[in-house]
């Protein structure tokens, strides 16, 4: 029996905030969605051309205040050809919220407050 990964649903208080900032901070682009016949929700999955897994972003209509998420201890993680780059482009956008020089990793915080983890290529 084999599993793969497919996609990570994240909820989003503004979809179309979201989306141009996992462009900007990620490359990640949108491929396909699914918009509610009533207008109560969009599904938007994200992806690129280095996998096939996607980041599936949630707009629900009703939902009326900011996502609880906890300790921010989940994350999702992306590796980079060019951490160094990558760095510098999220320091810029202001969106690192936490930097372990040791491990030779940092996170960037999502405009809803989800963190991603940045880690450079293994190569």
């Amino acid at each position: 029996m084999r599993f793969q990964m497919v996609h990570e649903n994240y909820n989003v208080k503004n979809l179309e905030c979201s989306m141009e900032f996992y462009k900007n901070a990620l490359g990640i682009t949108e491929k396909r969605r699914i918009e509610a016949p009533d207008g109560s929700f969009i599904i938007v999955y994200l992806g690129n051309k280095t996998t096939d897994f996607e980041l599936e972003l949630t707009w629900l209509r009703d939902f009326d205040r900011p996502y609880n998420l906890g300790d921010c201890e989940f994350h999702l993680a992306f590796c980079t050809d060019n951490f160094e780059a990558a760095h510098k482009l999220h320091e810029e956008m202001g969106c690192i919220c936490f930097e372990n020089k040791e491990m030779g990793i940092y996170f960037i915080s999502d405009p809803d407050g989800y963190w991603l983890e940045i880690i450079p290529d293994k190569k």
